[in-house]
This record gives C-alpha cells, sequence and structure tokens, in this order.
C-alpha cells in the first residue's frame, strides 16, 4: 500500500526554520522530521511512498538521492575521481518524488499525485509535519471495517496553558498542567483513502484546500470516518514545537519511535 505524504507548503510559521530548507526537512535528533514520519509507516510495514512536493522541492529531492552517502562512510579519492562506501547504513524506502506545485493548495497537490497510483487502489496520507505513536494496521482494519471511502485520525490535544480552577469566592483550589482541550477531537492526519476521492478532486482545484473543499464534501455524504487515537500526537508547527519534539527524543521518551 503506497503512502502519500504532503510536503510542499511555505512552513510560513517556522520561518526560523523554513528560509533555507523545506519544513519537512527540519531535523529532530539530526534526522529530518520527514524521515521520522516515513519510518513510522515503514515499522507498521508501509514503505512505499509518495511525497509531493513543493517549496525548495530540490532539497528533499537531493537528499534522497544522495542518500546512501548521507548515511555511510565513505572514501573519496580526488585524484581518481571515485568514492568507497563503507558501514552504509540506508533504508528499506521506495520513494516517488512528485513536484505538484510552489502555491498549489492541498487538494490540488493530492490530485497530481493521482497517476502514480493503480486503478481502485486503497492509500495512506497524511502531513508532513506531525508525528505519533499511532497503530497504522489497527487504523487500515478501522477504515476496512466501515467501508467508507476516507477515513482520517481524530486527536486531542493538550491545552498550551495551565488551568486554575477556584471556588466562588476567587480562591484557588488546585491547578491542572495543559488539560486536554475540552473534549474537542481534531484532524490529526494519517488518513486512509480509496481512490474514489479522486471524483471529489475534478476540476481545477489547484486552489482548493483539501479539509474545507472535498473532505467536507465526503463528509457531508456521509463517507468520512474518524478513527480516534488517544496516544501520543504532535504537529511541528511553530519553533516551540520543534524545540519540544527535539527535548522528547532527546530523553529517550519518543513514543513515536516504533522502530
Amino acid at each position: 500500500m503506497k503512502v502519500v505524504i504532503l510536503a510542499g507548503g511555505l512552513g510560513t510559521r517556522l520561518m526560523e526554520e523554513t528560509e533555507a530548507r523545506p519544513k519537512p526537512m527540519v531535523e529532530i535528533g539530526e534526522k529530518p522530521i520527514l524521515w521520522h514520519i516515513m519510518k513510522i509507516y515503514q515499522s507498521h510495514g508501509f514503505n512505499d511512498f509518495i511525497i509531493c512536493l513543493g517549496y525548495k522541492a530540490q532539497s528533499i529531492k537531493e537528499y534522497f538521492i544522495n542518500y546512501y552517502l548521507y548515511n555511510s562512510d565513505i572514501t573519496v579519492d580526488l585524484e581518481k575521481n571515485s568514492i568507497d562506501v563503507h558501514n552504509s547504513n540506508s533504508e528499506n524506502f521506495k520513494v516517488t518524488l512528485v513536484d505538484t506545485g510552489l502555491h498549489t493548495n492541498t487538494a490540488g497537490r493530492i490530485k497530481k499525485i493521482k497517476p502514480y497510483l493503480l486503478e481502485n487502489e486503497t492509500f495512506m496520507l497524511t502531513y508532513g509535519d506531525g508525528l505519533s505513536d499511532i497503530n497504522l494496521k489497527e487504523l487500515l482494519a478501522f477504515h476496512k471495517n466501515h467501508k467508507k471511502i476516507a477515513t482520517l485520525t481524530s486527536i486531542q490535544t493538550p491545552g498550551r496553558f495551565g488551568n486554575i480552577e477556584m471556588d466562588n469566592e476567587g480562591n484557588i483550589e488546585r491547578f491542572v498542567e495543559k488539560p486536554i482541550g475540552d473534549g474537542m477531537w481534531i484532524n490529526g492526519g494519517f488518513f486512509v483513502l480509496e481512490h474514489k476521492i479522486f471524483e471529489y478532486l475534478e476540476g481545477d482545484v489547484d486552489d482548493v484546500q483539501w479539509e474545507k473543499g472535498p473532505l467536507f464534501k465526503i463528509a457531508n455524504e456521509n463517507q468520512l470516518v474518524a478513527y480516534k487515537h488517544y496516544g501520543f500526537w504532535k504537529c511541528m508547527d511553530a519553533l516551540r514545537d520543534r524545540i519540544e519534539l527535539e527535548k522528547i527524543w532527546s530523553s529517550g521518551l519518543a513514543t513515536w519511535k516504533s522502530w
């Protein structure tokens, strides 16, 4: 089963890191977050990827073209113009890199990868900036059981600030540190999709957002179901998120590390 990763956005809210590289190439533990996402899928048996490129597409292309050398010890003989590779540490990835346009919105990016899928092929889709300890095999089984054309993973994020609980006179009774947000579930990516979703991507959808256009129509036709994930999930949306993810990785508590 193929895994499509949206990796073409401008990453404007992480401009401190993305002026020189696309957000999926921002590193956690000296590896791009894109690599972490791919390793999550690989650990569950999914290693055939289609990556939707846009902003600084060449950076991602160069990373995978040179991946073998980046992850090996090498001896370079400048006189003979030769390279000897030692102790290679490669990955069992098959990666199709598709330039889907600099300013194309998410619906348009998904439409542009249709030629790289088989007719009636079920596939997975996620964003290039979100990590989770989700069980992808359970997600796939959930999708097949409900027989809808689209499944998204829903998550609850902790609040950014702690709450104060007090009585009617203002006496503080206790602090609640970053509680889960008000019972609200949000879209956490990690989709499973049937090929029929392309029927909702007809015409010019380059300026259309996947979540506000096609996905909304799919939901209105009762063809979208949510898989509730209660474990770890975090999106690298801003610099504070990158710092937090780096701390989690460095502490050895990265639950998304399922490999």
